[in-house]
């Protein structure tokens, strides 16, 4: 019995990373593609590998923080309090990992903390908040989703969503 749980959560974990990087991938890919035709990028396989480990990265750090909890204590007196609190504080997950990771892949390569904490600089204030935002514009239908699925219990939105509408009006 022991094997079979550990087994489905294993398949459960896997099913949901493999959803929440799909997802990334796809919005980033988008973003990839948006500012390669302003700025005439043309090493377009590179270019995706790129975008698809950082959607793995990221996804693993959203799974990362979902195993911690982050957002689990959101007392939000509705749902969409709820979804924003949590993608608020998912954002602030994600910026301090992604510069822990900036700050390791640093050191892998040489550098010591303050030249990779240097290279942050390299960018405007404004350049720094726009990616933020785009962040939060990406994790709020991903929370939103989540959360709406908690709240209606298990299966039941896959349900409503992919139910046959031959019967609507």
């Amino acid at each position: 019995m022991e094997k079979t749980s550990v087994k489905e959560r294993a398949r459960d974990e896997l099913r949901n990373y493999a959803l929440v990087a799909g997802y990334l991938f796809i919005c980033f890919a988008v973003l990839w593609f948006y500012e390669t035709t302003w700025t005439g990028g043309t090493d377009v396989m590179a270019n995706l590998t790129a975008v698809a480990i950082k959607a793995l990265i990221f996804g693993k750090f959203i799974l990362i923080g979902e195993a911690v909890g982050v957002g689990s204590s959101t007392r939000a007196p509705h749902l969409l309090g709820a979804i924003v609190t949590k993608a608020l504080q998912f954002l602030l997950l994600l910026i301090v990992l992604t510069i822990i990771e900036e700050v390791l892949v640093g050191l892998h390569h040489g550098s010591s903390i303050g030249q990779t904490m240097a290279g942050f600089e390299q960018h405007s204030v404004m350049q720094m908040l726009a990616k933020c935002l785009l962040a939060l514009l990406i994790l709020l239908p991903l929370i939103a989703v989540k959360e709406l699925s908690r709240t209606l219990g298990p299966g039941v939105l896959p349900n409503l969503l992919l139910r046959s509408r031959s019967g609507a009006e």
